[in-house]
């Protein structure tokens, strides 16, 4: 009955489909259902699967198996390629989530620890020498070179390298106890 309306169908006859569409929908529906779960996903795939039924009818072969199981077999695959497709979807969605989530962060907390590290950089440079600090301070915060503070200082580049050197190891220090 149903390989009759098949050939039907492939001619084009909208009461065979009808018909067949009526005698199948709900096993098509049932198993679609199952395996995408979703039931809108599920009518979705049923209503691809009509198509490609009305489509290509003429490509039913009865030798390679019974209408029931060539319908059956078309509505696994949709629906499997449906699942896999929402699921692709997903991960995408999730990798571009993962990719570009910035993470809040506690202004009051960020402002008060770089404040108190700033307090504590300050404290240990208090421990430098007077000379030290003058160095470190033309160096690092007016950005002069080693040369360009030896001529400001007006003392020899070995002594000023020397200078800093041991003003950043105090600091170090410092830093690692505080």
């Amino acid at each position: 009955m149903l390989a009759g309306l098949l050939v039907r169908v492939a001619q084009g006859d909208r009461e065979a489909f009808t018909a067949f569409y009526e005698l199948t929908s709900h096993r098509v529906y049932g198993l679609a259902r199952r395996i995408v779960v979703d039931p809108g996903m599920a009518e979705d795939s049923a209503q691809e699967i009509f198509l490609i039924v009305w489509k290509d009818a003429h490509k039913y072969s009865p030798t390679l198996g019974s209408p029931m199981t060539w319908l059956m077999t078309i509505t696994h695959r949709k629906a499997v390629d449906k699942v896999r497709l929402e699921q692709n979807g997903s991960n995408r969605e999730a990798r571009w989530g993962a990719a570009n989530h910035s993470p809040g962060y506690d202004v009051v907390a960020e402002t008060v620890t770089g404040r108190i590290e700033a307090e504590t950089v300050l404290q240990c440079l208090n421990t430098l020498s007077p000379r030290q600090r003058e160095a470190i301070d033309l160096a690092y915060y007016n950005c002069l070179t080693y040369r360009e503070v030896a001529e400001r200082l007006s003392a020899p580049l070995p002594t000023i390298k020397a200078r800093i050197r041991a003003g950043l190891q105090r600091i170090q220090t410092c830093l690692g106890e505080a």
